[in-house]
C-alpha cells in the first residue's frame, strides 16, 4: 500500500493498481488476492464460506434491530453504530451451539442466558452510554415494558451537559423475531423535565404490548434540551443523547 501523492487524486482501478480514499488519504495498492469463483467454489475455502455466510446474517440482523428502533436511533447514536451492533450481533451468534458451522445465527443465540446478556446493555450512541448519565436505580415491568425510576432528582442523578436546562425520558418496547424478521413496537409518551433539584418518581409505560413472536427487547432514551425563550432545542444535534436497551428476554 503506498499514498499518492500530487495534484491529481484518482479513484478506482486502473491495470493492476486500485486507487482510493481512506482516511490517512489517497491510497493506491496493487490488485490481487483470490478470485470471488475461487472462493465460492473452491473446497480449500469452505471455511471462508462459512464465516461469510454467518457473518451476513449476523449483518442482517443488526439491520433488524436498528430498523426496529429506528425512530429513537435517528435522535442518539454515533456514526459507527452499524459495524458495532454487527459485532454484537456476530458476538450473540456465538452462542448458538446447536446449528452447524455456517448456519449459526442470532435468534438461536438469543435464546440462551449468555446471548440475551450480551445484547443487554447496548448503547447506539457510543458518545453518550447509559451508566456515565443515569446513576438512579430503575426496574423494567417485563410484562407490560413498563420503566420506573424512583425518586429521580436530575441534578443529583443525571450527568447533564453543560447548557442542558430539560433532560426528556421515553422508552420503547420491541418484541423482534431474528429467524423470520418480524417485528413490532410501542412507544411510551415523553416525560420532559427541568434539570433541577425536584425529586419525583418517573415512569414510562408503552402505550401497549406489542404483538407476535421472538425477542422482547426494552430500550430507554435519555436527551437533552436547551430552553430560549420558552423554547427547548435539541442540546448539540443529540450529540448527548442516550439510547439503551435495558432488558431482554
Amino acid at each position: 500500500m503506498a499514498k499518492l501523492k500530487g495534484i491529481i487524486k484518482l479513484e478506482g482501478t486502473l491495470d493492476n493498481l486500485t486507487f482510493y480514499k481512506a482516511k490517512e488519504g489517497y491510497l493506491v495498492k496493487t490488485k490481487g488476492g483470490v478470485s470471488k469463483e475461487r472462493i465460492q467454489n473452491d473446497p480449500a475455502f469452505e471455511r471462508t464460506r462459512e464465516n461469510g455466510s454467518e457473518f451476513g446474517s449476523s449483518a442482517s440482523s443488526g439491520k433488524l434491530l436498528r430498523t426496529s428502533v429506528r425512530n429513537l436511533m435517528i435522535r442518539a447514536k454515533d456514526n459507527r453504530v452499524s459495524s458495532r451492533v454487527t459485532q454484537k450481533m456476530t458476538q450473540i451468534k456465538n452462542f448458538d451451539t446447536t446449528s452447524v458451522r455456517g448456519q449459526r445465527n442470532v435468534a438461536t443465540g438469543l435464546a440462551t442466558p449468555e446471548g440475551k446478556a450480551t445484547l443487554k446493555g447496548l448503547d447506539f450512541n457510543n458518545r453518550a452510554i447509559l451508566s456515565a448519565v443515569l446513576f438512579a436505580p430503575f426496574t423494567v415491568d417485563g410484562a407490560t415494558g413498563e420503566i420506573t425510576i424512583p425518586n429521580l432528582t436530575p441534578t443529583n442523578d443525571i450527568a447533564y451537559p453543560s447548557g442542558a436546562t430539560h433532560v426528556s425520558l421515553s422508552s420503547a418496547f420491541l418484541k423482534v423475531d431474528f429467524d423470520t424478521t418480524d417485528k413490532a413496537i410501542e412507544y411510551s409518551p415523553t416525560v420532559n423535565i427541568p434539570i433541577d433539584s425536584t425529586s419525583a418518581t418517573q415512569t414510562l409505560t408503552p402505550a401497549g404490548v406489542p404483538t407476535g413472536t421472538g425477542n422482547d427487547i426494552f430500550v430507554l432514551l435519555v436527551e437533552f434540551f436547551q430552553e430560549i425563550n420558552g423554547v427547548q432545542y435539541p442540546l448539540k444535534n443529540g450529540a448527548y443523547n442516550v439510547l439503551n436497551i435495558v432488558e431482554v428476554a
